[in-house]
């Protein structure tokens, strides 16, 4: 068994010699000398100049100028420089049907000489399998069109981007009128062009109805220029998969036009149209106005000045497809890839009388 050691307090005479053999181990540091960490901590803050208040301010605009730099880019009003391959064109339905190709000439030569004075409008997307690119255009067509023609045309690298705006519009609403406002503005749209593109907007779901999309897109028209739209657009539903020439149609014969639809004549244009109108604008009009002359004349002189008199045609199938009730009520029925599709229309049809068929067919479906 190991013997253990015995443990003694230490004496004063102790303490004092183990202090001196201390002292003479450890190396003595100069007077005033700090430790290690706190010397690094004051040479740090000795090289750290102080800044003037001059200093202060401009460091204080700069952070502010950045912010503002910030919003303005987030909001849409800071001009980029975006490459063309970045864009799509048609990320949306276009307005315009046709461009006037002496007018692009033009465009194409003021900005070889002058640059594009004028920023495109685009919007950001979420790339997709249709197509990669991050941006949307959104108004700015002919100029991005013209640009990519003079990049074709010369390859020289300062038409490899173009100018731009990203604007972030709150729905696709607002990215419809704005389009159909930079055109307005611009270059004045036909009356087909303005009915094409509020069905068009109504069909992809951005507004509830054609109705609906006149009123939001073309809120600052006056409420005769809407009811010339909603005609237009009443042609574009009813014949504008058949028309050759529809930009071509005067104001005065497209209203005439969308009065004959609206007595009935549909699926008598729709016949002369299948039977082949020509090859020019004039020849189409001359086969449409026969049928719409034999409209104006079975709703009688009496009529001419006012809302047209709506003859209802004889009760019973016309053809195969539309049925004519003895109410007046015209029932048609078509399909296309998404389905099958029915047509209800007459001075009789209202919210209430839709919402009762609505009803009924749910019956019919579920039992």
């Amino acid at each position: 068994m190991a013997k253990r050691r015995k443990v003694s307090t230490p004496s004063a005479d102790d303490l004092t010699r183990f202090e001196e053999e201390f002292r003479r181990e450890t190396p003595s540091r100069p007077s005033g000398a700090m430790a290690p960490i706190s010397k690094v901590s004051a040479e740090v803050a000795m090289a750290r100049e102080i800044s003037s208040p001059e200093e202060r301010a401009e460091q204080a605009r700069e952070k502010s100028d950045a912010e503002a730099h910030r919003s303005a880019t987030e909001q849409g009003r800071i001009i980029q420089e975006l490459t063309l391959d970045s864009i799509m064109d048609d990320a949306m339905v276009r307005d315009r049907m046709v461009l006037d190709q002496g007018e692009m000439e033009e465009l194409k030569l003021s900005i070889a000489a002058h640059g594009l004075r004028l920023p495109i409008e685009v919007f950001a997307r979420e790339p997709d399998s249709i197509s990669p690119r991050p941006f949307g255009l959104l108004s700015g067509y002919r100029r991005l069109r013209a640009v990519r023609d003079l990049l074709a045309l010369t390859n020289h690298e300062k038409y490899l981007t173009i100018k731009a705006l990203v604007r972030n519009p709150d729905d696709l609403g607002g990215a419809f009128a704005a389009m159909v406002e930079e055109n307005e503005v611009r270059s004045s749209l036909s009356h087909f062009e303005r009915g094409r593109i509020a069905v068009i907007a109504a069909q992809q779901g951005v507004f509830h109805s054609a109705e609906d999309a006149v009123a939001n897109m073309f809120s600052t028209a006056s409420k005769a220029k809407r009811s010339k739209i909603r005609s237009f657009s009443l042609i574009f539903e009813e014949l504008g998969d058949m028309l050759q020439f529809p930009d071509s149609l005067k104001e005065k014969d497209g209203l005439r036009l969308a009065t004959a639809l609206r007595n009935g004549a549909e699926s008598r244009l729709r016949d002369v149209l299948a039977g082949g109108q020509g090859t020019s604008a004039e020849l189409e009009w001359s086969v449409l106005e026969q049928v719409i002359d034999e409209f104006e004349k079975d709703a009688g002189p009496g009529t001419k000045g006012g809302r047209p008199k709506i003859n209802s045609p004889l009760s019973g199938w016309q053809e195969q497809d539309t049925l004519h009730l003895s109410n007046g009520i015209s029932i048609q029925r078509s399909h296309d890839r998404r389905g099958h599709l029915i047509r209800i229309s007459g001075s009789e049809v209202d919210q209430v009388l839709i919402e009762k068929a609505m009803e009924n067919l749910r019956y019919l479906f579920e039992n």
